[in-house]
């Protein structure tokens, strides 16, 4: 998320969509704000069957997040419903909307815009694939994955300040040591299913595109570029050159 003094963007932003015919993200945003569709979601996350998170966490991890929920006027019982992964994405919205980014994102105002202008958008997954993939963060690893997700809010403002810096000028290498190497070092399968299995899913989708005539303006989440397992490294080792605009 972006807030208002983040736009306009950096010029290669607008000059790669100005260059380009066709938009590519992730997945579809339109129907990820579609009733349906949240619906669907929230059977996703929630627990059933009368279990919680509570069932999963040790009595230090449950007072640890406690005391957070509590500092921010949460109640814990209605986020005890909640999976670890849907837990800490919200908990992360919750602390970037208090930050003051409650802006529109990068892929959101360009999809706003080729809709506007009528332009084709293509996505390299579905939503129900994007969810799985939210779902299942932390199941198995729960204990850790909350107590890491908490120490990390406490470190956010911070952090996600290098991160935007990082992204914003293109300094790959220190988005990689600040946001990337802390997750592949704490939660591996997390890492691995959250980026390296979703971009190896994309590589063959973007080496097709990148062989048509047309010309596509491809937006990911920043992590899944960098890294040895990142889509700027497979493209390189693929025997593509890329290059920073």
């Amino acid at each position: 998320m972006l807030n208002q003094s983040d736009y306009p963007l950096p010029e290669p932003f607008e000059f790669a969509y100005n260059n380009s015919r066709l938009l590519v993200l992730e997945t579809d945003l339109q129907k990820i704000s579609s009733p349906e569709f949240q619906q669907t979601m929230m059977q996703k996350v929630m627990y059933t069957k009368g279990e919680t998170l509570k069932n999963f966490l040790d009595v230090n991890t449950l007072e640890t997040l406690k005391t957070h929920l509590k500092s921010r006027g949460i109640p814990l019982e209605p986020m005890l419903k909640f999976k670890p992964g849907f837990l800490t994405v919200t908990l992360t919205m919750i602390e970037l909307q208090r930050l003051g980014l409650v802006g529109t994102g990068v892929d959101q105002f360009y999809s706003l815009k080729a809709l506007n202008e009528k332009r084709t958008i293509l996505h390299l997954e579905t939503v129900n694939e994007q969810l799985e993939f939210i779902s299942s963060m932390g199941e198995g690893n729960e204990n850790s994955f909350i107590l890491y997700s908490l120490a990390d809010l406490k470190n956010l403002p911070e952090l996600f300040a290098s991160m935007k810096n990082a992204w914003r000028n293109g300094e790959n290498e220190q988005l990689q040591a600040v946001a990337l190497a802390p997750l592949k070092d704490k939660f591996p399968k997390v890492y691995n299913s959250l980026l390296v299995q979703r971009n190896n899913c994309w590589m063959p989708k973007i080496k097709t595109m990148l062989k048509t005539k047309e010309v596509e303006y491809i937006l990911v989440g920043a992590l899944h570029l960098v890294g040895e397992e990142g889509i700027l490294q497979q493209l390189k080792d693929a025997g593509y050159t890329v290059t920073n605009l």
